[in-house]
């Protein structure tokens, strides 16, 4: 039995952002109207070793695909030389349930992410959003810059980060792509007074304090994905419309596990998820006053789609290496 192993070489010469954008949204729309089966990703943590080690399995029913992504998160993995997130990807035939596809989902993992701020922007940012400010400079960074660029206008961006070498770097790197005014900034609270504000760090202390957010205000909160993270101060969650990928993942290990788990918020304040929103079953911003929150802690849909996206790309253009397994 044969099945197609596509290196990381082989993702990149694929895939792109907007094709990304395109899968991502219809993921979206397909777990907001309940046709997708996903249960919560399931972690092995290893403290000795700082990371952990997470499985992520999903079936879109209509479309009538099915996989399962394997990722690990090691944020001392930098120091060492290595990704601090690393993931394979797992296609496999719902009729049979044989593999069909095996290839790398680091970079899924990277764009998919970036895809899904830039979907969470396109349905709650303020329609005259310019001005963006990113804390943070990662990889996950670079993608969430990819995706807004592809659907608003960006004219400004302000960016600050623990190593300024780094922001230099992401400056360096991102400008030929995205055509805008980079400034740098040396502390978060200049970073945002800004339309849209993106944090993708790993802490588990708020960093981004409630007074510091204007009205109107939309954060891609993309940092906490695991139990215990958290980037916003629990008082600015009571301020805004939360909107979530979803309700069960993240309550134990979003953005809004921490406030939960405190008792500052209840399921019930989370307006929504973004699936609903982008599938027309709830509104999400409903004022230019508004200040919304996206709480992105990544869907297996997401990498399901955006890796059958790549599948199909692979097998139509001829790319990747037949394997033998069994």
């Amino acid at each position: 039995m044969d099945v197609l192993w596509l290196d990381q070489s082989d993702v990149r010469s694929i895939i792109d952002m907007p094709l990304t954008l395109s899968a991502v949204e219809n993921g979206f729309m397909e777990h907001g109207l309940r046709k997708v089966q996903m249960p919560p990703k399931s972690y092995l943590y290893f403290d000795k070793h700082n990371g952990d080690l997470r499985t992520m399995p999903s079936f879109m029913e209509e479309k009538d695909i099915a996989g399962v992504k394997i990722v690990n998160v090691h944020p001392d993995n930098r120091e060492k030389g290595f990704p601090t997130v690393m993931a394979v990807m797992v296609l496999n035939s719902t009729e049979t349930g044989a593999p069909l596809a095996i290839m790398d989902g680091t970079h899924v993992t990277d764009m998919r992410t970036g895809a899904a701020g830039g979907v969470a922007a396109k349905y709650l940012a303020r329609p005259d959003s310019h001005v963006i400010g990113m804390v943070g400079t990662g990889g996950q960074a670079r993608t969430q810059l990819l995706a807004l660029s592809e659907v608003m206008d960006i004219e400004e961006l302000k960016v600050t980060c623990r190593n300024l070498s780094h922001c230099e770097s992401f400056v360096k790197d991102m400008k030929h792509i995205v055509g805008c005014d980079f400034i740098l900034k040396g502390n978060i609270k200049d970073v945002c007074d800004c339309d849209l504000l993106v944090t993708t760090t790993p802490v588990r202390e708020p960093i981004v304090k409630s007074e510091w957010i204007h009205e109107g205000t939309h954060i891609n909160a993309i940092g906490a994905d695991a139990m215990g993270k958290q980037e916003l101060e629990s008082s600015l969650l009571t301020k805004a419309n939360v909107v979530v990928d979803d309700i069960i993942q993240a309550s134990h290990s979003g953005e809004v596990n921490v406030p939960l788990s405190q008792g500052v918020i209840s399921e019930s304040d989370i307006h929504a998820e973004l699936g609903e929103v982008v599938a027309g079953v709830k509104q999400g911003r409903q004022s230019d006053e508004d200040i919304t929150i996206f709480d992105s802690t990544g869907l297996a849909v997401q990498d399901l789609v955006t890796a059958n996206m790549v599948y199909t790309k692979a097998v139509e253009l001829g790319i990747g290496k037949s394997v033998k397994l069994f």
